[in-house]
């Protein structure tokens, strides 16, 4: 069974950006993107739903190393 050409590794809830890196390299890829998307909460004040930056998701995607 091989190993895809692209994965996508997300940085996980407690790990460092260095410790996902190095979970990527010890798979057998490289980073070549890295995206981050927020993630917000519904906070309602004086009847009007605002919605607040809370954290953020990390991913990287990976080529394999050939």
């Amino acid at each position: 069974m091989s190993k895809k050409s692209k994965e996508k590794f997300e940085v996980i809830e407690g790990e460092t950006i260095d410790a996902c890196l190095d979970r990527i390299k010890a798979a057998g890829y490289f980073p070549v993107r890295r995206t981050e998307e927020p993630i917000f909460a519904e906070r309602i004040e004086n009847g009007k739903v605002h919605y607040e930056p809370v954290d953020r998701k990390i991913v990287f995607e990976a080529k394999l190393i050939e």
